[in-house]
């Protein structure tokens, strides 16, 4: 997923908008976390990416993706650019 999200909207109010961000990207997650394995993967990782533009973005931990819309919100910016990449990811054991 790589996208802009706006922000503004005539007639829906700023909260709302963010909560639509953040359903679509847990949706999103969800359904790629579901998707069957390859052989050999433990699970699914996530490269994601967070700035005002694209070209800004920022590397940062999928945990870190509600923190950094609610501070778009309290930013007031008009609009954000999310990536989300999915990979395949293996476990390390511990020593």
């Amino acid at each position: 997923m790589k996208k802009t999200f706006q922000l503004t909207h005539p007639k829906i109010k700023l909260a709302r908008l963010v909560e639509a961000v953040k359903y679509e990207v847990k949706k999103y997650i969800k359904r790629e976390r579901n998707k069957k394995l390859p052989e050999g993967v433990d699970f699914w990782d996530f490269d994601c990416k967070y700035g005002p533009t694209a070209e800004d973005a920022v590397e940062i931990h999928i945990s870190e993706i509600n923190k950094r819309i609610d501070s778009a919100e309290e930013q007031q910016l008009e609009s954000f650019y999310l990536e989300i990449l999915v990979k395949p990811g293996h476990r390390m054991k511990k020593p």
